[in-house]
């Protein structure tokens, strides 16, 4: 699964058959030791576990069309990079292995039609061409050259060389495999009455696989001062709107109590602080001292550990969130590239100083449905960077890494301030928060000792 995640980030950052992305993908696969090279390498340990993982993640990804269409673009990209760089016998190999056997047509007859060869296949040179093996293809195995007119035919068949036979292995992996999805959707009844299988594939094709944030280095180290200001410079868009409805509205429902309250926990807010946090902001609304004890205290220090099960809940992750129940009316919950409508996400992003490009990129993501994808373009267009460098699947991370860029990666000097006695402040909106930050001297000189603490290994 981390495999297809990146297969996924990097399909959408470089052009996929450009050699930067075969760098890339080559440099995540070797991070993530996958074994990509398993057949040139002939190891059989490591082909099967490739296999069985395969067969696991199809069990979880064909529950809907949307999770489907996921699946099968991502494995279609992994295997085109693997095809690509296998060697012309093992690709040989390969072909005769699963049926695809193409007739190679003879050193003469290529001869004979080496000008028309050369022609009809773009990037091809005459000494190329004399090079290439070329294949003789039924035309309906072909209709993807042939439509792109990029393939000689003569009599009915298509003669691609062998530096083109993927498009028609790939075409045939796309109409096995989608089939292969559609059945077993329809055998999921039989198997998730298995036990030991359903948990697995409720959760597997939402799952996080990154780290929980569930214990912090930074616990007790951010002051509730801080945190207008961390909103916004630190928070992604799903918790900087939360806080926004929060401080407008002095009240979230419980989805958004649930997310935002696990995201704080995760930065480093204590029990102690937690409580008088959501305390002063909901009794500056309709709910008294007595109302928020009785009614809204206990469920914090659930959240926390400290009451029910006691157990310590971890933070959301990015595609808990996304796949979650979306907002109703009233709600702020949810991730607003996987919720929100375009415009009201597009007006949302030109509030917060997102260029007309940038927001036309992220709305473009939000459009193919690569919804953290648009939350890593934010991320730069905010942070003013052109490339993070990394995978974004979790709000945490937004906030740790957003800690660590803005403080340029510098060696912890002093301990950030700790919370003290002073009161938090009021204040009704984002957009003021902001202006009030910029001036506020006292205020910046605590984020920048934050900013140092998270650029800590």
């Amino acid at each position: 699964l981390p495999v297809l995640k990146v297969v996924e980030n990097l399909g959408v950052s470089y052009v996929r058959s450009a050699d930067t992305y075969k760098n890339k993908l080559e440099q995540e696969l070797r991070k993530l030791k996958f074994p990509y090279k398993a057949l040139a390498e002939d190891d059989y340990d490591a082909r099967r576990k490739d296999h069985i993982s395969h067969f696991i993640l199809r069990l979880a990804y064909c529950q809907s069309e949307e999770l489907r269409r996921w699946f099968l673009q991502q494995e279609m990209d992994l295997f085109r990079y693997r095809f690509n760089e296998l060697t012309d016998n093992l690709r040989q190999k390969f072909l005769d292995h699963v049926n695809l056997q193409f007739e190679a047509i003879s050193e003469d007859l290529k001869n004979e039609w080496a000008n028309d060869l050369c022609a009809s296949t773009p990037g091809l040179s005459m000494i190329k061409v004399k090079e290439q093996m070329f294949y003789k293809v039924g035309l309906a195995d072909a209709v993807e050259l042939f439509r792109a007119r990029r393939v000689f035919i003569k009599d009915g068949f298509a003669y691609v060389p062998l530096k083109d036979i993927d498009a028609i292995v790939l075409n045939n992996y796309r109409t096995k495999l989608s089939k292969a999805l559609a059945l077993t959707a329809r055998s999921l009844p039989s198997i998730q009455s298995d036990e030991r299988l359903q948990p697995l594939l409720n959760h597997l094709s939402h799952s996080y696989v990154g780290p929980d944030y569930s214990v912090q280095k930074n616990t007790g180290k951010i002051s509730l001062e801080q945190i207008d200001a961390l909103a916004v410079k630190s928070f992604p868009l799903c918790m900087r709107q939360l806080h926004k409805a929060l401080r407008e509205n002095h009240h979230l429902r419980h989805g958004g109590r649930m997310q935002y309250g696990l995201f704080l926990k995760g930065i480093g807010l204590t029990l102690e602080q937690a409580l008088e946090f959501w305390k002063k902001e909901f009794i500056r609304g309709k709910v008294d001292a007595d109302k928020f004890d009785k009614g809204y205290a206990y469920s914090i220090r659930h959240s926390y550990g400290k009451e029910g099960k006691r157990t310590d809940y971890t933070p959301y992750s990015c595609m808990k969130i996304i796949m979650s129940n979306p907002p109703s009316q009233g709600d702020y919950h949810g991730c607003p590239f996987r919720h929100c409508d375009p415009e009201l996400l597009k007006q949302k992003l030109q509030l917060y100083k997102v260029p007309l490009s940038g927001i036309n990129q992220i709305l473009e993501l939000v459009k193919g449905m690569h919804y953290q994808l648009a939350c890593q373009k934010y991320f730069e267009f905010t942070h003013d960077i052109e490339d993070i460098g990394f995978s974004l699947n979790h709000p945490n991370q937004y906030f740790a890494e957003s800690q660590r860029f803005l403080s340029g990666g510098r060696e912890v000097k002093k301990e950030p301030t700790h919370l003290g006695n002073s009161q938090q402040k009021s204040t009704g909106q984002e957009s003021s928060n902001s202006t009030s930050t910029s001036s506020n001297t006292a205020t910046d000189a605590e984020l920048e000792g934050l900013e140092e603490y998270f650029a800590e290994d």
